[in-house]
């Protein structure tokens, strides 16, 4: 059915097709490098964790409600006065839940004066370490609309000063977005010193080396004293100058009076005041080359009481002002843009800094903040599948609404659920949500509402399903991972439908939990469907895998039906009145101790599809080797289970915890024996290890365990990229307390310690052994958050995981992951948090190995969005009529209707945002001035946002690497017809024609300038 004309907006990420540099914006400027005198600039901020020690319902409850009510306030008051806005999720509460129209009136005329700015302007402040690159988009396109919906703003600038470390991913994401200049704080403490002593603090930053001079960003990173005001004050036993003291939970007091309120600015305090504000201004400005200094006032939980905040800072910036000549300092209110821009104006020339990031982080000796890489690791999972179930309905509905305009489902209710989705998934990005190191009850905040999000699009998705595949409303429910579930009716049939969200065609296996022993398995076509069964490790039911053959954005409908007979098996395991359905067949060794084999490798077992042979000891029962069959390369390998141990005495030393990974000594093997089995069959072969700490242990009682998955793929179907990858799924836990578990696979592979880990799943950075004097285990952890490798003389060993864990290469050829932690310790600031990470969960993540030459391993990126983005799989009862097998093609899943991408090219986005602005900005700000933009108003479900993502760096691989021009009207035709294409930046906002950033000087420009004088000028597209 053709669909209704479309207008998509197109944001391009990555090195797609040419495009001309964003042009500069320079300002005329007198000054260059210091002034006279010093310039203060005071930035009034709060930092307001959406999540961290308490939920956000309390954080509103406590403070945040208040600070925006009394920083609105005090703004109207004071002419002089200034703030910025930060974290968008407790502002949109704020906004629709508190704020009154006279209030919101307010918010429009201050935002119009630039005395109130909006800084970031996602959902969170993000962490840089462990979130995945589409999750970190998503809440910022969140906040960003919001902005720009309600407001006509479109933030420039980011303060990212709490994450835990700075990835190179984030500044390219901020200049994609627009920004003309981000900032950062937390960065290794050594090199924070260096930088400070010689004045490196601010730098231009190229954060991909393929875009590189496109889209490079200015970056001011936060001296020693961070994002908050001196905490110490000479003649004074409280903290200096938060005069409205500290937030207090639950409930705010009532008689206004708050823990360590500092001392109020008097005649007899404001010289001592004046004093330590100038001195701290003046120590700061000795690190910065310009005459500008960046005074954030503020911290976390601040400005509650703005009254009083700014009641004593007037009079203290009065007094300073007065004696500038005796200071030689001005201060002044400013947002972030005012700071930024009199340092642009300063026209000095900065530094590069190319695409190296700031991971890992320590802020002391032995305080490595590597520990949360795998903090929560079951939250992690959950936060991942969330966004890629939200990924799948994005798409999935943007397709029906396009392509059945008339259908039944409410397109309303239907956008409410995924925005609900939206919103979880933005607000477990935040740097101390997704990173696990939040007290227990926020993680159950964010655990529910990711929940429920994930159902809310569950019942979308199901709607479609039912509506396009003519079927019952039977009930239709997510696959439920690790056998949670048994699938039966009373007639034995159930139906499987399946969706493929990427944009490339897919060949792989989905796995179901089913009650019966032998089934037959149908496409819609009422064709057979190679199938394998094979009884459960977990419990007394069946796993059923089958294989499915899927184009892009397509899905289809399967029937499993119950044979209601055992399966008479023949010589080679295939049920002798179905051709493609397999039994899996189960061999179970003797248990072997974990000591060391007197004659390694004697007894070898070899198991192999078409693309890897992999070799069992069996003297070990552990995995001995595995050979690339297409150029016959054998890697030795090893793989074992080990545990740091965690001090938890702070009297005793260094602890780990919640953010800290400080081992007490080396790793310890956590096996005294080792059980196996090996599950074989015609479409899937499975080894099952279980991990025993006791030697008399029962069979179920293990606490760690490898299943190992290999697939052979029948003639007819294209199994490259199954073929190419070695699954495994590990079980971890209930660990013993003060443990961290790792898994540790041991090559022979010759890498000095080198391994290569990705920055937020979009691009790839070397990581050299560091050597420090105190830790080096732990600052040579790095997060892995999709793709990790290591390599010799061109054969690659590939990680590619699912959800991010810590990773690190600590001894040649070898890998670790630290897999899960439980601690807890007696240090007071954990105790009175509750962040003491005492987990008790069981782990299960998944992950995927390639192995061999570049040339085999190319398909990486593309495997690792397989894993990160699989099909969807939902399952539901069937009867009746709807019962017999399908005898006609039900799916809407030709070539014609489908999008299809080159392989080295991702479909990053494609959805309905639902935004109600009017992409023309002139006319989007006039509607908002006569207040034509409301809440109340329908969204545009005629506007398309579509990203398309280069996987491949320039130079990484000689074919995939290369520039790809696609034909739009081609790519699009699926989405009906096309009225309209618009660029737009990252997060839709900025029209790219309009879109301006600064541009800074740097000693890269003036090179450039003198090739191009010289004639010797080139023009690149990427």
């Amino acid at each position: 059915m053709s669909g209704v004309p479309q207008v998509v907006t197109v944001a391009l990420f990555g090195s797609l097709l040419c495009l001309s540099v964003p042009g500069a914006r320079l300002q005329p400027s007198d000054n260059s490098g210091k002034q006279d005198g010093i310039q203060a600039f005071v930035i009034a901020h709060s930092h307001m964790d959406v999540g961290w020690v308490y939920t956000v319902q309390e954080s509103m409850h406590a403070y945040a409600a208040n600070v925006y009510t009394t920083v609105v306030e005090e703004l109207v008051k004071g002419k002089q006065h200034k703030f910025i806005v930060v974290e968008q999720e407790f502002f949109r509460l704020w906004w629709d839940k508190v704020a009154t129209d006279t209030q919101k009136e307010q918010v429009h005329k201050l935002l119009d004066e630039g005395r109130l700015e909006f800084i970031i302007g996602g959902q969170v402040m993000h962490d840089e370490a462990v979130t995945e690159l589409s999750s970190q988009i998503l809440q910022l396109t969140e906040g960003h609309g919001f902005l720009y919906e309600t407001f006509g703003k479109r933030p420039q600038f980011s303060w990212h000063v709490d994450p835990f470390g700075a990835s190179a991913t984030t500044p390219t994401v901020f200049a994609l977005a627009g920004f003309n200049a981000h900032l950062i704080s937390r960065i290794d403490y050594d090199e924070k010193e260096t930088m400070q002593r010689n004045k490196k603090l601010q730098f231009v930053w190229q954060g991909s080396s393929s875009l590189a001079q496109q889209q490079e960003i200015f970056t001011h990173t936060m001296d020693q004293y961070s994002y908050c005001v001196p905490s110490f004050l000479p003649f004074s036993h409280r903290s200096g100058f938060y005069w409205n003291g500290i937030a207090v939970f639950p409930d705010p007091p009532k008689d206004g009076i708050y823990p360590n309120m500092s001392l109020p600015v008097t005649n007899e305090t404001i010289h001592d005041y004046a004093k330590t504000m100038v001195s701290n201004i003046k120590e700061r400005a000795a690190w910065f080359r310009s005459g500008h200094v960046l005074w954030p006032w503020g911290c976390d939980k601040q400005f509650f009481n703005a009254s009083v905040q700014f009641k004593n800072m007037d009079p203290l910036m009065d007094y300073i002002n007065q004696r500038r000549d005796e200071f030689g300092v001005t201060v002044q209110y400013a947002t972030l843009s005012e700071y930024m821009q009199a340092v642009h104006n300063a026209n000095l020339t900065w530094d590069v800094r190319k695409n190296q990031d700031f991971l890992p982080y320590s802020s002391e000796p032995f305080q490595a903040w590597t520990g949360f890489y795998a903090s929560r690791n079951r939250l992690k999972g959950m936060a991942r599948r969330a966004n890629s179930f939200l990924y799948a309905c994005e798409s999935l509905f943007t397709l029906y609404l396009l392509r059945f305009p008339s259908g039944s489902i409410d397109k309303l209710w239907a956008l409410q659920q995924i925005q609900q989705l939206r919103w979880a998934v933005s607000e477990v990005q935040h740097h101390d949500g997704i990173t696990g190191t939040e007290s227990p009850k926020v993680r159950d905040m964010y655990v529910d509402h990711l929940f429920q999000g994930m159902w809310a699009v569950k019942s979308v998705m199901a709607a479609i399903f039912r509506e396009t595949l003519n079927t019952r409303k039977d009930k239709l429910d997510f696959s439920r991972p690790y056998n949670q579930d048994t699938r039966s009716t009373e007639d034995g049939s159930l139906q499987i439908t399946v969706y493929n969200p990427l944009g490339w065609n897919i060949t792989t296996v989905i796995n179901i939990s089913i009650a019966y022993s032998a089934v037959d398995v149908y496409d819609d076509a009422g064709k057979v469907v190679p199938s394998q069964i094979q009884k459960s490790a977990y419990n007394s039911t069946f796993d059923l895998y089958v294989l499915v053959r899927l184009n892009a954005l397509s899905y289809r409908r399967y029937i499993v039906k119950n044979k209601k007979s055992t399966c008479t098996k023949e010589p080679d395991d295939q049920c002798s009145n179905n051709p493609a359905s397999y039994r899996g067949r189960v061999i179970t060794l003797d248990r072997k101790p974990a000591s060391k084999s007197k004659n390694p490798g004697h007894r070898l077992l070899p198991l192999m599809n078409d693309c890897y042979l992999l070799m069992l000891n069996e003297d070990t029962n552990l995995l001995y080797s595995i050979t690339d069959r297409s150029s016959q390369k054998t890697v030795k390998i090893n793989q074992k289970f080990l545990e740091y141990h965690a001090n938890g005495d702070i009297r005793q030393g260094p602890i780990s915890d919640n953010y800290i990974f400080t081992p007490s000594g080396s790793a310890i093997l956590v096996s005294k024996s080792i059980g196996m089995e090996i599950v074989t069959g015609k479409l899937v072969t499975e080894i099952r290890q279980f991990f025993y700490s006791n030697t008399s242990a029962d069979a179920k009682d293990y606490q760690y365990a490898i299943y190992t998955r290999i697939y052979r793929v029948p003639n007819g179907y294209d199994g490259s990229m199954l073929c190419n990858r070695i699954e495994q799924e590990y079980i971890v836990g209930p660990l013993d307390l003060n443990r961290e578990a790792i898994l540790r696979t041991t090559t022979d592979l010759k890498t000095d310690r080198t391994i290569y880990t990705d920055n937020n799943g979009y691009q790839m950075m070397k990581r050299l052994f560091k050597s420090h004097t105190n830790n080096t285990l732990a600052r040579n952890y790095y997060p892995l958050v999709r793709t990790a490798y290591i390599e010799e003389s061109g054969t690659k060993l590939v990680i590619l995981a699912e959800r991010a864990h810590g990773i690190s290469s600590q001894a040649d050829g070898q890998l670790e992951m630290m897999l899960h932690r439980r601690l807890w310790n007696n240090k007071e600031w954990n105790l009175g948090y509750n962040l003491t990470l005492n987990d008790t969960s069981v782990v299960r993540p998944l992950f995927w190995l390639m192995l061999g030459s570049e040339s085999t391993t190319s398909s990486l990126y593309q495997n690792g969005m397989a894993l990160e983005f699989r099909p969807v799989v939902m399952c539901g009862p069937v009867s009746g009529k709807e019962a017999d097998v399908p005898s006609h093609n039900s799916q809407s899943n030709s070539s014609e209707s489908s999008i299809f991408l080159p392989p080295n090219l991702h479909l990053l986005t494609l959805c309905l945002p639902g935004w109600r602005y009017n992409s023309n900005h002139t006319e989007q700000v006039q509607s908002i001035v006569r207040g034509k933009s409301k809440q109340s108003d329908l969204p545009d479900f005629h506007r398309v946002l579509l990203r398309i993502m280069h996987m491949y760096e320039v130079g990484e691989d000689p074919v995939l690497s290369q520039p790809v021009t696609i034909n739009l009207k081609d790519l699009l035709k699926v989405l009906g017809s096309v009225v309209l294409v618009e660029e737009r930046s990252l997060t839709g906002i900025w029209n790219m024609n309009t879109l301006k950033r600064w541009k800074w000087k740097t000693e890269q420009q003036h090179d450039r300038d003198h090739q191009q004088n010289d004639g010797r000028g080139y023009q690149q597209c990427y």
